[in-house]
């Protein structure tokens, strides 16, 4: 008999509104360790909600959590971060004119004898590149120069090193060349292959196949499907998000 893992992470009738537009209902949603989960919908599904209530930026109206079976609280992004959850947006939020170390660690920069621990802060950070397989130039480049899959990298470098271990990750290969895509890819599986959880939200349906190892299908509000990627195709996503299939979990949402 196959042993369950305890889930990191649950959430068990989440719900929000908006005056009288209620973006989620009744969401229940388990994240596992070492998992890729990728979270679709079509725009107004509630991805976007979901993720901002995970991470603390919005409150849910109704709803309970727990992280690693433990009742828990995610009233703003403090608590969210305590619990070790960590998102990285679109538009990623770096300092393009300061080095990737200091993109790493900005506004948690080792110090010694209250100065900054430069030669620290570059090692720390070239170890903890390394541990991800990432490739870099050097950690005393600069952003700017780095290609948008290595921004990626960055990025992602950030949220571990702020102790992350439920990475939310929205579109990360959005305006990516194949070859950059690739490399998210990448760091994604050596994520994945230390035990990390993560969350992939997406529109690219051939792109989160490759990578996830379970589908989560939002549909006007409502969770509508949630699927091993193996046991799945295309087709039937694109039948999900449009309503075309009907939700795996019954009537209720069926007639949502």
């Amino acid at each position: 008999m196959t042993e369950t893992k305890q889930p990191l992470l649950t959430m068990r009738n989440v719900s929000k509104a908006f005056g009288h537009v209620q973006a989620l209902i009744d969401v229940d949603l388990d994240v596992a360790p070492g998992e890729v989960m990728g979270l679709l919908g079509d725009n107004g599904a509630g991805k976007s909600t979901l993720i901002k209530i995970l991470s603390g930026v919005y409150h849910a109206d109704e709803g309970e959590f727990t992280r690693d079976g433990a009742p828990a609280a995610i009233a703003g992004p403090g608590d969210a971060q305590a619990l070790g959850i960590a998102t990285v947006y679109q538009d990623l939020a770096l300092v393009e004119t300061r080095a990737v170390a200091h993109n790493i660690y900005l506004g948690r920069e080792p110090r010694r004898w209250g100065m900054l621990s430069r030669r620290k802060m570059e090692k720390d950070a070239e170890t903890l590149l390394k541990n991800l397989n990432i490739n870099l130039p050097s950690v005393k480049v600069d952003v700017e120069v780095l290609s948008g899959g290595q921004r990626q990298a960055v990025a992602i470098s950030r949220a571990l090193a702020q102790g992350g271990d439920i990475l939310l990750l929205d579109e990360p290969t959005a305006a990516l060349g194949v070859e950059q895509t690739e490399q998210v890819h990448h760091l994604v599986g050596s994520m994945r292959d230390q035990g990390k959880s993560i969350i992939l939200i997406t529109h690219d349906l051939s792109d989160v196949l490759k990578v996830a190892d379970r589908i989560v299908v939002l549909r006007q509000g409502r969770l509508w499907a949630d699927a091993r990627a193996a046991d799945i195709d295309i087709n039937q996503i694109i039948g999900w998000i449009t309503g075309a299939l009907p939700s795996r979990f019954g009537a209720k949402e069926a007639q949502a």
